[in-house]
């Protein structure tokens, strides 16, 4: 009796047993036949500074660049000078041997004497220039003081201020310019009524016609460094200050209507550390140029000033590469999302939220995208977690596990 009790025993236990590994293997099977949750990469939505740049590459250039030239025809002296080398303005920057025999030509004297005219001419329109920036400079003064005082009454914004500051300095760089370009006219000038005395043989000076420096600056180039002959108006040294440096970035059209001038701008990957500018100029005229992919282009030249202390960009020179950005919008608080989680969705934008583990498909608003971010104007909240890069895979309320 007691063997037959414990055969059964045996059997409910093989029993149990058995069914126990079917529903394991049954478990297994369903479990492996449910879709299992897609693994996504999210990012949370965020309340934080959005800029908006346009980045493209530029080129340094001196501010004011001066070409001496040979005023008349003749043979110039070895140049002494070389690249980088400082001179003060009547420095002596070449001798000129004139040639003889072509001295009492009447069409040589006729181009003496045209010249010395043109120089007129031009010293005439340098002082023009300075009493129009004399004038464009108290008047911006005079408004950035007006200014001022509304400013301290609560009646203008400080923004106004900041342009009006803009404009006195814009000016005041202006006015500098223009008396620089008078004193290089007013060296033209002397140096073709030099010309011209020689050609109509009224110099009694000895046979050399000194060319001396217009300006203080550096050598930037010497365009005749071994003896030669040259021709009238052949270039014979470039003078500038190296510490008057601007960067020229082209940009295409459809960017620079939104630069204003006064921007704020970023250079990089000059070889040092990023440097502070702001854009002084965009150039009212476009051209156009053949891009890397053989598209044409309609570009136009920005003009930006280096904000930055001259001794952190020293080893800058004229014609160097740089990369320069150029803010077209910014906000400190914006609600902000990486781009790489926007796709089109009925003919706008939409994105995945993820909530309790599912995907929810949600159209939204894009404002302004620099790139690696995007504004979002409506449909996602601050702390909102969103699928970055979805995958095909990825639809309206599948179950997700994110990383």
């Amino acid at each position: 009796m007691a063997k037959a009790k414990h055969r059964t025993l045996v059997r409910w236990i093989k029993r149990i047993l058995g069914i126990a590994f079917v529903a394991a293997v049954a478990g297994m099977v369903v479990m492996a036949w449910m879709p299992k949750p897609i693994p996504v990469e999210t990012a949370q939505a965020t309340l934080g500074a959005l800029v908006v740049e346009v980045v493209e590459e530029g080129r340094t250039r001196v501010k004011d660049r001066y070409v001496v030239s040979a005023p008349l025809a003749g043979t110039v002296a070895r140049i002494e000078l070389d690249p980088g080398d400082d001179v003060q303005e009547g420095d002596v920057l070449a001798r000129i041997q004139p040639v003889l025999s072509p001295l009492m030509d009447a069409s040589t004297k006729a181009g003496a004497e045209a010249r010395v005219a043109a120089a007129k001419a031009s010293t005439t329109q340098a002082k023009a220039q300075i009493d129009r920036a004399k004038v464009a400079k108290t008047y911006a003064g005079q408004e950035l003081s007006r200014t001022r005082a509304l400013v301290d009454k609560g009646a203008a914004s400080t923004a106004e201020l900041e342009r009006l500051q803009l404009e006195l300095d814009s000016r005041t760089a202006e006015l500098a310019s223009a008396r620089s370009a008078a004193r290089v006219a007013s060296h033209d000038l002397m140096m073709a009524k030099a010309a011209l005395r020689r050609v109509d043989g009224t110099d009694e000076g000895n046979d050399q016609l000194v060319v001396s420096a217009p300006i203080s600056g550096r050598v930037l180039a010497v365009h005749r460094p071994s003896e030669g002959v040259a021709q009238p108006g052949a270039p014979l040294v470039d003078i500038g200050d190296p510490k008057a440096l601007e960067v020229v970035v082209d940009v295409l059209t459809q960017d620079a209507v939104n630069i204003e001038r006064g921007a704020s701008a970023r250079i990089d990957r000059w070889g040092g550390e990023p440097l502070q500018a702001k854009v002084r100029l965009v150039e009212p005229s476009a051209f156009t140029r053949m891009s890397s992919l053989g598209v044409q282009e309609q570009r136009v030249n920005a003009v930006l000033e280096i904000e930055a202390p001259y001794e952190q960009w020293r080893q800058l020179g004229e014609g160097y590469r740089v990369e320069a950005g150029i803010t077209i919008w910014s906000a400190e608080m914006a609600l902000k999302i990486p781009a790489s989680a926007l796709f089109r969705h009925e003919g706008g934008w939409g994105v995945f939220v993820v909530t309790d583990g599912v995907a929810e498909r949600v159209t939204v608003e894009v404002g302004r995208r620099n790139g690696l971010e995007a504004q979002i104007l409506s449909g996602v909240s601050d702390g909102d977690r969103v699928i970055i890069h979805p995958s095909d895979r990825v639809e309206d309320g599948s179950d997700v596990v994110w990383r």
